[in-house]
């Protein structure tokens, strides 16, 4: 009697992959990979490429099983236990040159298992983000004044995107150089990603950057209110004004939060925002 051989799981390098297989991951979860699907597209209109930078993970039949964008960040779509093991090999291979590990918090946490031993000690880990998204304009009335930041603004958005990412991640963007992070907000204001609320001098007040769109997906990021402005009730109106005016064109809005931040979770349950996954991040 003949067996069947059995063929292990194999690690599929970029160039290798299939775009169709990595379409339909993506095309799985719409929310939890807008970042990835976002990146995907931006890379194949810009380069010409069909193939980004993505590892894949495929089964005895070749076909695509998992998928790990593999670029400053590492963001896992979809990774099995052996997926894990052969990216984690392959990130190990690499060695520890990425920003940060964030995504579903399943295979993040599964891949920082396998890397921790190896790499160096990171600079935090969060392991409970939610994930939530609104598919309706919301209840609250919106903040009038809230409106898309143009270029005569980005004075203005700059000082507040690095007040608000400091804040939130504990250093300067500016660390090593201003260049890189100068040109990233340049060019959410320039592609009409920036919301903002301006006081009467042209000072922000409230900022919310539209980070990824794709697959009918805005993920939202870089959420402030200026500390001297907080607790007047502005946070409400603003990101139900944000939602609004992204939903012209976007029908779906997400972000992901951290768990401890029960300030704004509370914010985004009344502007209308329902859980739908869980996020981690592990900043390196």
């Amino acid at each position: 009697m003949r067996t069947q051989r059995r063929t292990s799981p194999r690690l599929v390098p970029s160039g290798e992959l299939d775009p169709a297989g990595l379409d339909r991951l993506l095309g799985a979860d719409p929310v939890a990979h807008a970042f990835v699907a976002a990146h995907v597209e931006s890379h194949r209109r810009s380069s010409g490429s069909r193939i980004p930078p993505v590892v894949g993970t495929a089964g005895p039949d070749g076909r695509l099983t998992g998928a790990c964008w593999t670029g400053t960040n590492v963001v896992p779509v979809a990774l099995d236990e052996p997926g894990l093991d052969l990216v984690a090999g392959h990130l190990r291979r690499g060695g520890s040159r990425y920003a940060s590990i964030f995504g579903p918090a399943e295979p993040v946490l599964g891949l920082w298992s396998r890397l921790e031993r190896t790499w160096p000690r990171p600079f935090d880990v969060r392991p409970v983000q939610p994930l939530l998204a609104i598919d309706h304009d919301p209840a609250p009335a919106p903040h009038p004044g809230v409106r898309f930041a143009t270029t005569d603004d980005l004075p203005a958005v700059l000082p507040a995107s690095a007040a608000m990412f400091e804040e939130e991640v504990g250093y300067s963007p500016f660390t090593g150089g201003d260049r890189g992070y100068r040109d990233r907000v340049a060019t959410l204001v320039g592609s009409g990603r920036c919301l903002v609320l301006t006081d009467d001098r042209g000072r922000v007040v409230f900022k919310a950057d539209l980070g990824s769109i794709a697959r009918g997906v805005a993920q939202v990021q870089g959420v402030w209110v200026d500390p001297a402005h907080r607790g007047r009730g502005l946070a409400v109106p603003c990101m139900a004004a944000a939602v609004r005016l992204a939903r012209r064109s976007t029908p779906v809005i997400s972000l992901y939060v951290n768990d401890y931040n029960t300030r704004a979770l509370a914010t985004y349950r009344r502007v209308g925002f329902e859980r739908v996954g869980t996020f981690a991040t592990v900043l390196l």
